[in-house]
């Protein structure tokens, strides 16, 4: 009897999942509108709309590095209606970042497909003293605690405290809801510079309101050959940011199994690799088992990471 009660499941499992979606599809993003996970979203939302033929509709919930927008996915119907476009902020590094959550990142959600990474950048006002990373150590050593430096995310956070601890300066850590507010301030000149995602970055030196003087990853990004790595002035420095689909717990598989098919298909198209590179972003899939390992060991890398950088849980 559990025999049969089990392949009915699974019949009626496969039997919605062909008729998935019959309704809009709510695309929750942890952070605000104009940010770099907004921007992936609304790519791989149109990719997965077309494929579909059922709205794909993004809902912005910042807050709290991502956790508000977390636990309300973790709290709804596992039905495929609600999805969430995370990162490795609400699904690795808040963990660490904060002493108690109102969800679990491995528990509460069903993996679908890792999209992309990205890398960060350094901001400052075109009439930044310094006129290059370098010169910025030095003009930071020689004002301890004179520059202030906003962040919105667990990449950057993470990136402002890594610089702290390696370069050996002093400033003002000033948190937001997200990177564009950050970005904004920096232009106004409440803030003196912010760890931009690379694609926000970019939008804003090409048009001449910030500069980017240094880049997060290991080595210079293609997009912005001109601006040095961290790395080359502080050897061993590094961070990489990602962005991943997930549902709810609980989610049939086979819905689990058809969006990660479509998924993986428009990552392979080149319009949609060309569209990321324009957002700073290389693409870089995972499968839902591969992903499901992936997060668990990213835990355990921004655990270490936060702890080098002498963060400590909020």
């Amino acid at each position: 009897m559990r025999t049969v009660a089990l392949l009915f499941s699974l019949f009626i499992g496969f039997a919605d999942a062909q008729t998935y979606p019959s309704r809009p599809v709510k695309l929750v993003v942890p952070f605000p509108a104009g940010s770099a996970t907004d921007q992936i979203a609304r790519v791989i939302g149109q990719q997965l709309q077309e494929a579909l033929g059922q709205p794909f509709v993004v809902d912005n919930k910042a807050g709290a590095q991502g956790s508000i927008a977390a636990a309300e996915v973790a709290k709804a119907a596992p039905d495929g209606y609600t999805l969430m476009v995370t990162t490795n902020t609400p699904q690795a590094a808040n963990v660490s970042l904060f002493k108690k959550l109102n969800y679990d990142p491995v528990k509460d959600f069903a993996p679908i497909a890792r999209l992309g990474t990205i890398s960060f950048m350094i901001m400052v006002r075109p009439d930044f003293p310094a006129k290059n990373f370098k010169e910025f150590l030095n003009y930071a050593k020689a004002n301890p605690g004179k520059l202030s430096a906003g962040y919105g995310s667990a990449g950057s956070q993470v990136s402002q405290a890594m610089l702290r601890s390696m370069a050996k300066i002093d400033f003002v850590d000033v948190p937001y809801k997200g990177l564009p507010q950050a970005i904004t301030d920096v232009m106004g000149g409440t803030l003196s510079f912010t760890f931009a995602d690379l694609a926000n970055g970019l939008a804003q030196a090409k048009g001449g309101k910030l500069r980017g003087i240094a880049v997060t990853s290991e080595k210079r990004s293609a997009l912005a050959p001109d601006v040095p790595a961290i790395a080359e002035e502080l050897p061993g420095y590094e961070l990489i940011a990602w962005f991943a689909l997930v549902a709810p717990a609980g989610t049939p598989p086979a819905t689990v199994t058809r969006l990660h098919g479509l998924v993986d298909a428009a990552l392979r198209k080149p319009e949609v690799a060309s569209r990321f590179a324009t957002l700073g972003t290389d693409v870089a899939p995972m499968n839902p088992q591969q992903l499901g390992g992936f997060i668990q060991s990213e835990i355990v890398k921004w655990a270490r990471m936060t702890k080098a950088a002498g963060i400590e849980p909020q």
